[in-house]
């Protein structure tokens, strides 16, 4: 895990309690080390129907190392209530003592 990168990787999920449930498994299994989950207003096609900026999703926000994402997209579509879950791993710059720490965090 030493040199590895750490990335963010954004679930986006329908309610507070799946990000939740969601960020709980991720952590258990020392795939993430730390998550962030805030609202999100989403607006998107889906069916042939256009979803309305109402529509409240919740943002799952997981700090990981890149080795780690295939293993979090397999776990996520296990459990995730969305039949196309969105999983999306963006790369970042931590400062050290913070890429450090995620790294002793993680499996």
């Amino acid at each position: 895990m030493k040199g590895s990168k750490v990335i963010f990787v954004y679930i986006t999920n329908p309610s507070k309690e799946e990000a939740k449930k969601i960020a709980g498994h991720l952590l258990e299994q020392r795939l993430i080390a730390c998550a962030n989950i805030f609202p999100t207003e989403s607006m998107y096609h889906w069916k042939g129907k256009m979803a309305d900026a109402d529509e409240e999703e919740f943002i799952l926000l997981g700090k990981t190392s890149e080795e780690n994402y295939g293993k979090i997209v397999e776990e996520v579509e296990k459990i995730h209530s969305y039949t196309t879950p969105c999983i999306i791993k963006i790369p970042i710059s931590p400062n050290d003592s913070y890429k450090n720490w995620t790294q002793n965090e993680l499996k």
